[in-house]
């Protein structure tokens, strides 16, 4: 699996964009959430709408999901194409009536499923997104009342969404086989809805050795060197895992 960052910054950086991927598989291409900026990353990048194949959601907040109107809007009018969307299913009714059904619902289209061939994935279970990647949804503890899920990829690779501090989640992980983490980091204490920097430096070598840094804040050059064995993910490089 290659995956390309398409930003690595927290919900309010402005230099590095919001925090969202686009991973390649066997020509194909799937985009880890769709936040604000990821429109103009994408076309930073070179790629259009339509190249995306699939599309997976990690939870309801707009740096994740604030691009996905124009994604949807480009793919029915511009490309006349659906592109399929993979969604945790206990908020996919939040998606669609708590945000895109605003600027998305029309008499002629009511529906999420008029924009996205929908997939609904279950917590805790395999499911293959595009040929030779599979994800493992875990629920993972951000804002009460509010789920956020993390993704297990392909038996040794995980990506968090938003969440707090949880080292039993990360040692387990390690003992199923993970190899490589790609994290938020809050610089700044306390972690109240992310983990931060000093948590992380907290865990076991054997972990931060495994921990790449992503979803920081536009000051970021003032804590390069002060990570540890940890290192930063960065803004559009490609990755071979």
């Amino acid at each position: 699996m290659n995956i390309q960052m398409l930003g690595t910054g927290s919900a309010f950086a402005k230099q590095y964009y919001n925090t969202n991927a686009i991973c390649f598989s066997q020509g194909h291409i799937l985009m880890m959430d769709c936040g604000m900026t990821a429109p103009l990353s994408l076309h930073q990048l070179g790629y259009k709408f339509s190249d995306i194949d699939a599309l997976l959601i990690s939870h309801i907040h707009s740096d994740h999901i604030g691009g996905i109107e124009e994604f949807a809007f480009q793919m029915k009018y511009v490309f006349k194409k659906k592109a399929k969307l993979f969604i945790p299913s206990p908020i996919v009714d939040t998606l669609w009536e708590g945000s895109l059904s605003g600027g998305l619902k029309t008499d002629e289209f009511p529906t999420l499923d008029d924009y996205f061939d929908v997939h609904l994935i279950e917590v805790g279970q395999q499911h293959e997104l595009i040929p030779g990647l599979s994800v493992e949804a875990i629920l993972t503890s951000h804002i009460p009342k509010k789920p956020s899920y993390s993704y297990f990829i392909n038996g040794s690779f995980f990506y968090s969404a938003d969440m707090k501090f949880d080292p039993g989640l990360l040692e387990r992980l390690y003992q199923r086989g993970c190899t490589t983490i790609f994290h938020d980091c809050q610089f700044i204490p306390p972690g109240l809805v992310h983990t931060t920097l000093e948590e992380l430096q907290s865990l076991p070598d054997h972990l931060q050795e495994m921990i790449w840094l992503m979803h920081y804040e536009d000051n970021k050059p003032e804590y390069e060197g002060r990570t540890g064995p940890m290192r930063f993910v960065e803004q559009h490089q490609l990755y071979n895992f």
